[in-house]
């Protein structure tokens, strides 16, 4: 399991170590919002932890917590998955961070170090995010990753904004 680093956070592979960071950020309603609609229970971020410790097994790679570097404490998570959870499909990045931290570059400085990694460790060709049509903020953050609007789709039961990058434009970003 892969342990990434950036200027201000480590991001670490779901443990059971997370749990309490992790439930504090998933049950809160503002930071569900544009996810599932809905706050989580600690039940369901137990099972959440459960499944993605095991897609680190099965694929080698799935959810980070993001840990701020100057307090130590669990801000965020963010994934490198099969978009749909479905290995049949393209490599999906996502993110989310507690309210908080919201507007301080995190998610961006965060989606940068786990793009290289979708391109640099696992060799993908493509990059996909998607986001609740609403959650512009989400939006902003692939648009300074470098990734293209590509349009509404249906992913996670819902009509998604779609984002993509190519293993090429990531190669050109990097000599820019």
């Amino acid at each position: 399991m892969s342990l990434l680093h950036t200027q201000r956070l480590r991001l670490e592979p779901f443990n059971d170590e997370h749990l309490d960071g992790l439930f504090r950020l998933n049950s809160d309603p503002e930071v569900m919002r544009y996810i599932t609609g809905k706050p989580e229970t600690r039940e369901e971020t137990i099972a959440m932890i459960e499944r993605i410790k095991a897609r680190w097994i099965e694929f080698g790679f799935s959810w980070w917590s993001f840990i701020e570097l100057e307090t130590n404490e669990l801000i965020g998570a963010g994934c490198i998955q099969y978009l749909g959870r479905d290995p049949a499909n393209p490599l999906e990045i996502g993110w989310r961070l507690r309210q908080d931290k919201w507007g301080q570059g995190f998610a961006s400085e965060a989606a940068q170090r786990m793009a290289a990694f979708a391109f640099d460790q696992i060799g993908g060709d493509s990059l996909f995010a998607v986001c609740d049509q609403e959650n512009i903020g989400s939006a902003n953050v692939m648009k300074k990753l470098g990734m293209q609007y590509r349009g509404i789709e249906r992913w996670y039961d819902m009509d998604t904004l779609v984002y993509t990058m190519t293993r090429a434009d990531w190669e050109a970003k990097k000599t820019r």
